[in-house]
């Protein structure tokens, strides 16, 4: 299983990135940080992907986990290379 953490120092932010994501509204409750699992390691294709097309526009931070206790901080450099590493890791 793989997870996607978004950090902020403005819960706002986070709302702001993921309503925008989700394409509908949502509450995170004040948190400064946001974690979704996904059984499926292609799905986080999507967010990455959204994430660095749109970095200029949210002031977030997003660290992604494909290995137990192991962190990658997506940057607007790296995304595009992740996002292969994972189609290349994951083929099916």
């Amino acid at each position: 299983m793989v997870s996607v953490n978004l950090y902020s120092e403005n819960s706002k932010e986070l709302e702001k990135f993921l309503c925008s994501f989700y394409n509908s509204s949502i509450d995170i409750n004040n948190n400064l940080n946001w974690e979704h699992k996904y059984e499926n390691p292609i799905e986080i294709t999507e967010i990455i992907g959204t994430f660095a097309d749109n970095f200029e526009d949210f002031k977030i931070m997003m660290w992604v986990s494909l290995d137990k206790g192991l962190y990658i901080n997506v940057t607007e450099e790296n995304a595009d290379n992740l996002i292969r590493y994972l189609y290349e890791r994951y083929p099916y």
